[in-house]
């Protein structure tokens, strides 16, 4: 996936435009995972979201993904360009694979546009990019991201108990995965 910069991919499904972020996105960024449901929700979502993180994260997205290791997009609803939230790849090429995160604002919950947003960027993984494997993982108290999973057709791989911290408090962590293969039959039905 070496690419350079300017290669930045932009994918379109029904209702959605998934593009590169831009520095004037960090306010509404800032505002929408700044809501603490969303961070609460999430593992790398800070809360309080200070002026300014938005457009350090943003910052990042060019680099990683000439170095082949990032892929994130803004999602944003075609009808009206209005910034729902984020998706991303991070992409490990030496093992033709990447981690699946994605975070929408709280008032576009429960719209079917994650999981909208994610079988593009699957299909994204699986046919520009190659990969192998795609996984994801939520915190155990966050079912509606597993059922996002699911429905991209992820098979549930385990639970990591207590994997990780969220604000002091242990959590379990869900781990899913879909094999290009797997992906590739279901396409075909």
């Amino acid at each position: 996936m070496q690419a350079a910069a300017d290669d930045f991919p932009r994918l379109a499904t029904t209702r959605l435009t998934l593009r590169a972020f831009e520095a004037a996105d960090g306010g509404r960024v800032r505002r929408l995972a700044g809501d603490f449901a969303v961070a609460d929700t999430t593992l790398n979502v800070p809360h309080p979201y200070m002026p300014g993180m938005a457009e350090e994260w943003i910052a990042t997205h060019r680099r990683g993904f000439a170095a082949g290791e990032l892929v994130v997009l803004a999602i944003e609803r075609t009808d009206d360009a209005e910034l729902l939230g984020a998706i991303s790849l991070q992409v490990e090429r030496a093992f033709a694979r990447a981690n699946l995160g994605y975070w929408i604002g709280q008032p576009f919950w429960n719209s079917g546009y994650c999981t909208e947003a994610a079988a593009a960027v699957v299909r994204y993984a699986f046919t520009d990019i190659a990969l192998h494997r795609v996984f994801a993982s939520h915190l155990q108290r966050n079912p509606a991201s597993g059922r996002v999973m699911r429905k991209l057709g992820m098979v549930q791989e385990g639970t990591l108990r207590e994997h990780t911290i969220k604000w002091d408090r242990r959590e379990n962590l869900v781990v899913y995965g879909l094999l290009r293969h797997e992906w590739l039959q279901r396409q075909s039905t």
